[in-house]
C-alpha cells in the first residue's frame, strides 16, 4: 500500500473573515494545506494571498468563480499533482467541528480506500428550510444507490482518496456548484467506492455568509438528481448485486459488543470436573468443547486465524523461530486452559512455588508497600493469577481497572468459588476524572493499580495512538496512558505467561520498569504520547513472541471497527 500522505482542501470563495482563523485551528495537525481562491472580490483575495505566503500552503486561484464544485475539484487535482494521497476537505467558513478532525483522519488512514465523510449534528443555528431540503435530497440519493449507505451526501467535511476521485473526475462531468457534493458521492458508490460516515458537529455562524441560491442551485440539483436517476436504471443489477454481498458480508463489531458464549452451568461443570478428576481429566474434556465453539464461533476463529497470519508473517520477514503447529484450534484452548487457571488462582490451588518472578528486586519494591505503582498489563497471558496470589500475601495490593459487563459470568463463577475475588476489582464505564481521584487514592495508600493498555475505548474508539506491532499499525487506546500521566505514579509492566513446556502449571511474571513517572510535555504532547505507545507496543511484541498462543484479543487488531459510539 502507497504511503499515506493527506493535505487540506479549503475552497474559498469571499470568506476572507474566517478562512484564517480555519488554517490558524487546523495547524495544530501539521499537514500542509490547497487552499483555493474561487473568483474572490479583492479584500479576500488579499487575505488569501498573504496566506499563500507560508511554506505549507499551496494557493491554487480560479480567475473566475466557478462555484463550489469547481474550486473543490481544482483543489483535488492540485492535491493529487503533489504527491498526496488524501485531500480532507474543510469549509472555509468555519460550520464544520475541527474537534473532529483526529476522527476523520484516523478512520481514512485506516480505511486509505474509503471516502469518508462527516455526518452533521446540528445545533439550533441551522435554518429549517436547510434541514427539511435535506431529506429530500437523502430520499433521492437512496433512490439513486438503492441503498441507505450514503447516510448524508451534502456535508462539505470529507477525506477523498485521491487516486480514485481524480480518476472518476477523468471519466464523468460533474456539477459544479453545490450539486457537487451530492452527485460526487453518488458517483463514487456506483464506482464501487466504500463510504464511511463520522458525526460531525455542524454550525451556522451568525452573520455568516451563504452562496446557496434557493432557485438556481435547487433547478441544478433537481436535473442532476433527473440524471442521476436515469444513470442508476442501467446499473440496477450492479447495485443489488453490491447490496446482497454487503448484507451477507460479516459485520465487524467492536470487541466491547461481544457477548460472552457458554453458561455459568458449562463453566461450574467444567470446575467440578477439574475438582474431581484433576486437571489432565479437565483438559481432555476441555478439547471437545472448545472444538464446539470453535467450529461454531466464526467471529472468533476468524481473528485469531487473522491474528496468527499477522504474527507468522512477521516472524518470516526477521527470521524468528515460532512454536511448532499453530492453529487457530490450539490457540482457543489456550484460552480454556487460562480460564481454568483464573479459577485455580482464586481457589487457592497455586502458590508463590508456582510462580518465577522475573525482575525480583521490582516485585519487592511492590511487597514493600512503601509506594503506589501503576502497572500497565494486557491481554496476553494471565494478569488474574497476580491478583489472586497477591491475596495471600497481606503486603500487596493490586487493584485491577475492568469492564466487569464484558466478563460477567465468568466473574460471576469466580466471587462463587471465592467471594474475594471481587475485591479490589474497580468496575468503570470510561476512564474519566472520577475514576482517576479514585485511582490517586489507591496509589497514595501504597497500593497498585493494573490498567490494560491493548484495547480501544468502548465509549471513545477514535482516540487512539497508532504504533506498529508485529510488522503493521496497529490502534491502541490513548486513555491507559493518559491517566498514567495524570497520577504521576512509577508505572510498570507487568505480563503473567503460563510455561507450556512443563507438565505441571508453572507461570512466568516479568516486571519491568516503563516510566517513572510518565509525563507528557504539553509542548510536544502528541510527539511524546506516540513515542509511550510505541514503547509499550514494542515489549507486548517482544513477549507474544514468547507465547503467542496467550494472546486473547479475539477481535481484529489492527482494525478500528468505525462505531464512535460515544457516551
Amino acid at each position: 500500500m502507497s504511503e499515506y500522505r493527506p493535505c487540506f482542501l479549503i475552497p474559498c470563495y469571499n470568506h476572507g473573515n474566517t478562512v484564517e482563523a480555519v488554517l490558524a485551528s487546523l495547524r495544530q495537525f501539521q499537514l500542509p494545506f490547497v487552499l483555493v481562491d474561487d473568483g474572490s472580490e479583492s479584500a479576500t483575495k488579499q487575505v488569501l494571498e498573504q496566506l499563500g505566503q507560508a511554506s505549507d500552503v499551496t494557493l491554487v486561484t480560479l480567475a473566475e468563480n466557478q462555484g463550489k464544485g469547481g474550486a473543490v475539484m481544482a483543489g483535488l487535482r492540485q492535491a493529487y499533482a503533489q504527491g498526496f494521497s488524501h485531500a480532507i476537505q474543510i469549509d472555509a467558513d468555519g460550520q464544520h467541528d475541527l474537534e473532529t478532525v483526529p476522527r476523520l483522519l484516523a478512520l481514512s488512514q485506516e480505511q486509505p480506500q474509503s471516502l469518508i465523510s462527516g455526518q452533521p449534528v446540528y445545533d439550533e443555528s441551522v435554518p429549517k428550510s436547510r434541514l427539511y431540503g435535506r431529506y429530500a435530497t437523502h430520499i433521492w440519493v437512496w433512490i439513486e444507490t438503492l441503498s441507505l449507505d450514503i447516510k448524508d451526501s451534502m456535508c462539505g467535511f470529507r477525506a477523498y482518496p485521491l487516486a480514485q476521485t481524480v480518476q472518476l473526475l477523468n471519466r464523468c462531468k460533474i456539477g459544479k456548484r453545490m450539486d457537487f457534493d451530492i452527485e460526487i458521492l453518488v458517483r463514487m458508490y456506483w464506482a464501487g467506492t466504500d463510504i464511511r460516515f463520522i458525526p460531525t458537529r455542524v454550525i451556522y455562524p451568525e452573520g455568516g455568509i451563504s452562496h446557496f441560491d434557493a432557485l438556481w442551485d435547487n433547478v441544478k440539483i433537481s436535473a442532476m438528481h433527473t440524471r442521476l436517476f436515469f444513470g442508476m436504471l442501467p446499473r440496477i443489477p450492479k447495485l443489488l448485486a453490491r447490496k446482497f454481498k454487503s448484507q451477507n458480508k460479516p459485520q465487524q463489531t467492536h470487541w466491547s459488543t461481544t457477548k460472552e458464549r457458554g453458561t455459568i452451568l458449562g463453566i461450574k461443570t467444567l470446575l467440578w470436573i477439574y475438582r474431581l478428576l484433576g486437571r489432565r481429566a479437565f483438559s481432555l474434556m476441555l478439547k471437545p468443547v472448545i472444538g464446539y465453539y470453535h467450529l461454531t464461533g466464526k467471529q472468533a476463529r476468524t481473528a485469531s486465524e487473522e491474528f496468527l497470519a499477522h504474527l507468522t508473517q512477521y516472524a518470516d520477514s526477521q527470521n524468528l523461530e515460532l512454536p511448532d503447529n499453530l492453529s487457530s484450534y490450539r490457540h482457543q484452548l489456550s484460552f480454556g486452559e487460562t480460564m481454568l487457571d483464573k479459577l485455580a488462582a482464586w481457589q487457592g490451588d497455586f502458590k508463590p512455588d508456582n510462580l518465577t518472578i522475573h525482575g525480583q528486586e521490582h516485585f519487592e519494591r511492590l511487597a514493600e508497600g512503601k509506594q503506589g505503582m501503576l502497572l500497565l498489563g494486557s491481554h496476553l497471558g494471565n494478569l488474574e493469577l497476580c491478583r489472586a496470589l497477591s491475596r495471600q500475601n497481606t503486603d500487596i495490593k493490586i487493584n485491577a481497572l475492568v469492564f466487569t459487563q464484558h466478563a460477567e459470568q465468568f466473574n460471576n463463577v469466580m466471587e462463587a468459588i471465592n467471594p474475594e475475588a471481587g475485591v479490589n476489582l474497580i468496575q468503570v464505564q470510561s476512564l474519566g476524572p472520577s475514576t482517576a481521584i479514585l485511582l490517586k487514592q489507591k496509589l497514595d495508600d501504597g497500593e497498585c493499580v493494573v490498567v490494560v493498555g491493548d484495547r480501544t475505548s468502548a465509549t471513545q474508539e477514535e482516540r487512539v495512538v497508532w504504533a506498529d506491532f508485529l510488522g503493521q499499525p496497529a490502534p491502541f487506546p490513548q486513555g491507559p496512558f493518559l491517566l498514567a500521566a495524570a497520577l504521576r505514579a512509577p508505572v510498570f509492566l507487568l505480563f503473567g505467561l503460563r510455561d507450556d513446556s512443563r507438565s505441571e502449571p508453572h507461570f512466568n511474571v516479568y516486571f519491568e520498569p516503563f516510566r517513572d513517572p510518565l509525563t507528557l510535555p504539553r509542548k510536544d504532547r502528541e510527539q511524546a504520547l506516540t513515542q509511550v505507545v510505541g514503547d509499550y507496543a514494542s515489549r507486548l511484541e517482544h513477549y507474544t513472541l514468547k507465547a503467542p498462543m496467550q494472546w486473547y484479543n479475539f477481535y481484529n487488531f489492527w482494525q478500528l471497527t468505525g462505531q464512535h459510539n460515544d457516551k
